[in-house]
């Protein structure tokens, strides 16, 4: 059974007035049992509600409640879709997790494919663990938009892709998606000698004739790190490869954008930087629907870089900073940090690149840099007495890296306090002119 525990009670909410308390299970509302948290947001709506809720002390309240009809309870509950996250059951040829030293926390270890964390956090889902009535689902609760793995629309190569032989059907559960009016955002995880070449053009294709339910497609080159044995065997793109797919998927666009309007396919911003070339400017990206990965983040950037230092008056302090970051990025850190001293010349940046060890020099996303890169590397350097790094290292909400390193070792070490910055041009400028005590 699904159980709706209390985690937390706003205060001054309704369910503070009841005294709904936590730890109280909340086992119906209209006599109706949750399945999950979009039964709940469903649920709540009606302005007379009565709630059956099983206190700690295990006796039975009914409990009933007159409210405006988009009125929230203000209940947290324990886990976020009560019956918990629903995990993979594809064993992908490019699965990072599979990828993952031991040793590191339990969490990370968990896949899940729960097309519910597509819709609150925005995560990717193949839909090959998912039933025709939990599509039915999602197109009755209006679950959208919904982001969805797709790699390729080649039945027979997508089987081998996921090691799952119920994953060939992938078109017809958009194409059902689509006639509810389901809106998706797509992406391919690009496998050298994969699902490139002719099969991502058939892949493009196939997807941009479903266009605006399908509302875009990113391209995101396979990470690979060097804990790959007995696993299947994938090569990097090289700066060539990369070039090769920049043209090809180029020319998808002009052809799609005479059509919609809209690029439609973005390609992740490690393909530009691998192939030395410049991220295109933020008109390409249409809004940047794929931002969150990891396409188009370099482009919004550095326009929010440039905008603020002409249009933002900060309060410059003379201060001398230290930047670590990843490979790929570095060259645009450095870049950016470049404008920002020349407009600010009391400020000092030292931009540090910094190799990841940790999952080997192939993966070179900032995101997943470790503690124990960042110790092994800062060793060699004089370090100010501010280090900036980015907050996406760092687990949500935690100043904890992926290899269980703190931020306090970090500032143990090298007598220095860790800055988190966002990825975003302000906090980036602020936190680096006038520095974490002011903003």
């Amino acid at each position: 059974m699904n159980k709706a525990i209390v985690k937390k009670i706003e205060k001054d909410s309704i369910a503070a007035l009841v005294n709904i308390a936590k730890g109280d299970i909340l086992l119906s509302i209209n006599n109706k049992s949750l399945i999950d948290i979009f039964d709940y947001m469903m649920l709540i709506q009606d302005e007379k509600l009565l709630l059956t809720i099983q206190k700690i002390s295990g006796d039975i309240w009914e409990i009933e409640i007159d409210k405006e009809e988009d009125e929230d309870l203000g209940i947290t509950f324990t886990e976020e879709l009560i019956d918990g996250e629903k995990s993979c059951n594809n064993k992908c040829i490019f699965c990072f997790i599979d990828q993952l030293p031991k040793g590191m926390r339990e969490t990370l270890y968990f896949k899940d494919d729960d097309s519910r964390l597509s819709f609150l956090t925005g995560n990717y889902v193949t839909l090959t663990n998912m039933p025709m009535k939990e599509l039915e689902r999602i197109a009755n609760l209006r679950l959208s938009p919904i982001n969805i793995s797709v790699h390729t629309t080649n039945p027979k190569l997508r089987k081998t892709m996921l090691n799952n032989r119920f994953a060939g059907d992938i078109m017809e559960k958009i194409n059902y998606l689509a006639s509810r009016e389901i809106t998706m955002n797509t992406q391919i995880v690009l496998c050298n000698g994969i699902n490139d070449g002719k099969e991502l053009d058939r892949t493009i294709n196939e997807l941009s004739k479903l266009y605006p339910h399908i509302e875009s497609l990113s391209v995101v080159p396979v990470g690979l790190s060097k804990h790959r044995q007995g696993l299947y065997e994938l090569t990097p793109f090289t700066k060539e490869d990369a070039i090769l797919i920049i043209n090809q998927v180029e020319t998808f666009q002009k052809i799609i954008y005479k059509k919609n309007t809209v690029n439609f396919v973005y390609l992740a911003d490690e393909f530009y930087l691998t192939a030395d070339k410049q991220t295109p400017d933020s008109s390409h990206y249409d809004g940047f629907s794929q931002i969150e990965n990891g396409v188009g983040l370099l482009a919004s950037m550095r326009d929010e870089i440039i905008d603020n230092l002409a249009n933002t008056k900060y309060h410059e302090n003379k201060r001398d900073i230290t930047i670590a970051t990843g490979a790929l990025a570095y060259p645009f850190i450095v870049e950016m940090c470049k404008k920002i001293m020349k407009k600010y010349d009391k400020i000092k940046i030292n931009v540090i690149k910094v190799d990841n060890e940790f999952f080997g020099y192939k993966v070179t996303v900032v995101g997943l840099l470790t503690g124990s890169d960042l110790l092994r590397e800062l060793k060699n350097h004089k370090i100010s007495k501010e280090l900036l790094i980015a907050r996406s290292m760092l687990k949500a909400n935690r100043n904890i890296f992926l290899d269980n390193v703190t931020v306090s070792d970090i500032e143990q070490k090298f007598n220095t306090t860790v800055i988190p910055v966002l990825n975003e041009g302000h906090d980036f400028i602020k936190k680096i002119v006038e520095g974490v005590a002011n903003g």
